[in-house]
């Protein structure tokens, strides 16, 4: 491994332009619409817990799967908590870690400005198709 390769140890900032980096893989994770939408939902239920149901009526859109699998990975980077009921059918509660808590306020900025900024998006996509189908 170069030095440009190595990963950094524990507690060390990674390098986004490293293509070895584990920061990467990180963003991809929680860069998606389904994992800012969890995390804002665990985030206003805080301290309390959600159960999945709850976390799919208030993901509209959000396929069971698509959840399972957003949870799953969550709860396996440490974001989130998981605690199963034991009861026919099981129930399933969520709620976010002190780590899943810290993610929140960046998260809301992203969806803050991409709320305020849609409509701009939007225009320059529209030119963007205009321009292509000109060209």
């Amino acid at each position: 491994m170069t030095s440009s390769t190595r990963r950094p140890p524990h507690g060390n900032r990674g390098d986004l332009f490293d293509p070895q980096c584990p920061t990467r893989r990180l963003l991809d994770r929680i860069g998606t619409k389904w994992t800012s939408m969890a995390i804002k939902v665990l985030a206003e239920a805080s301290p309390e817990e959600v159960r999945f149901a709850e976390l799919q009526r208030r993901m509209t859109g959000v396929s069971q799967k698509m959840l399972s699998v957003t949870l799953q990975g969550l709860t396996r980077d440490g974001l989130v908590s998981r605690r199963v009921e034991a009861s026919v059918p099981p129930r399933v509660y969520y709620r976010l870690t002190p780590l899943g808590l810290t993610l929140e306020e960046p998260l809301a900025m992203l969806r803050t400005w991409a709320e305020e900024h849609m409509v701009e998006v939007d225009r320059a996509n529209q030119r963007s198709q205009e321009h292509t189908a000109d060209g």
